[in-house]
């Protein structure tokens, strides 16, 4: 039987909400947290449980705006949106001012997207090394074209623009507060600060004091603060530290889409918790299995993506190590239930092994970047033209 306890207090008065709603240009999110992109994470699929458990706006996976614009089947297949998904919100990357503009033109003259964020934020290898994420703000230039071609795109149709992005490449190489004041005057909605450099990845402890700098610094549009948000007490934290305007969880709603509507609580004031028993978690599974099948349109690939989310999902239960290594190898639906039905479905939420940090953390490396993209902030006539054949043509990380 599956089980799903809450924590709350005997005071059943209605509770002072901690936020108001967050202003995205002309949209209103009424609870304040944002789902971040997550490459083979954020699909359709698994933005429907977040969005089942809670409120929020919630982002798909980055996709490239050259591709975009190629129109490539897997592209769209991103951006292929639920009809009761409102607001659609997209994430584009691009290292090309007039590519990235000309994405952001087909995305709102072709109605597929309320909500345009660009990313500054990806620190993966394949990204930085032609220019692209978390280091691209260096050339403040490049950052700046990029911005207001995207603005500008989408201006006619109303659709806000935001950013997302790191506090630089490394300690001594930081631009979040030039970006974020940049993007201001740019035009954009709103900025989000993922407290890490691109060298730290995605390891050590978040800098939420550089959120408080930049929110200090950023006062015209809404600042979010993303990074470590493990549960809802760890966002209120983060609120109460920067005085952002609300918050970006990514790595710590995975394998817990329940887990918005802890803040969708935690945000309203209340201190009702969502304590799922192994029993639910299965269902949970279940569901999420059916949905990729559903979304990919074939159960082979939709389990093999399925295959990364049960460590997640599992994560402090007591399973056996065998047992989570033959749910690591899934590769059809009736052999999901084989596994399903050998679990202790009366087994009890455990607590702390169950919450904190999920995924690799990994640890600090050396960003990989253009050769001698350090020797400038401003953009060559050399690095201009390489970044113009720099677009990738996949979705990236």
């Amino acid at each position: 039987m599956a089980r799903v306890t809450t924590t709350t207090t005997a005071d059943q008065r209605a509770p002072a909400a901690v936020l108001p709603p967050l202003r995205i240009g002309p949209l209103q999110v009424d609870t304040p947290v944002v789902l971040a992109p997550m490459a083979g994470v954020t699909n359709a699929a698994f933005r429907r449980l977040c969005r089942e458990s809670g409120a929020g706006l919630y982002v798909a996976e980055m996709l490239t705006s050259r591709a975009l614009v190629e129109r490539s089947p897997e592209s769209f297949r991103i951006i292929a949106f639920e009809p009761d998904e409102v607001p659609r919100s997209v994430q584009v990357y691009g290292v090309d001012p007039a590519t990235v503009g000309a994405a952001v033109r087909l995305l709102v003259e072709e109605d597929r997207a309320d909500h345009v964020d660009l990313n500054f934020g990806c620190p993966v290898p394949k990204v930085t090394r032609r220019g692209g994420g978390a280091v691209l703000p260096w050339k403040r230039d490049l950052f700046r074209s990029i911005v207001t071609a995207a603005v500008q795109a989408a201006a006619p149709r109303g659709v806000p623009v935001t950013v997302k992005m790191r506090k630089g490449i490394d300690e001594d190489h930081l631009t979040f507060v030039e970006a974020g004041l940049t993007a201001q005057d740019a035009g954009v909605a709103a900025v989000a600060l993922h407290g890490r450099t691109a060298a730290d990845y995605y390891s050590g402890t978040a800098d939420w004091d550089a959120i408080a700098a930049l929110k200090e610094a950023v006062t015209d549009i809404p600042v979010l603060g993303n990074g470590d948000i493990w549960s809802a007490e760890d966002a209120l934290a983060m609120v109460a530290h920067t005085g952002c305007d609300g918050v970006v969880v990514g790595r710590g709603c995975q394998g817990r889409p329940w887990l918005f509507a802890d803040l969708a609580a935690a945000f309203a004031g209340s201190d009702e918790r969502v304590r799922p028993g192994l029993g639910h978690v299965a269902g949970v599974v279940r569901r999420h299995a059916e949905l990729m099948v559903d979304h990919f349109g074939e159960e082979d690939k939709a389990l093999r993506e399925m295959r990364k989310h049960m460590a997640w999902y599992l994560k402090g239960y007591v399973v056996g190590g065998e047992l989570r290594a033959r749910f690591g190898l899934v590769s059809s639906l009736a052999e999901l239930d084989d596994l399903l039905a050998e679990l202790d479905l009366d087994q009890l939420y455990p607590g702390a092994p169950a919450e904190g940090q999920r995924g690799r953390a990994g640890s600090p490396k050396k960003p990989h970047l253009p050769y001698g993209w350090l020797d400038s902030r401003e953009l060559s006539d050399e690095f201009r033209r390489d970044l113009a054949e720099a677009e990738l043509s996949v979705s990236g990380g």
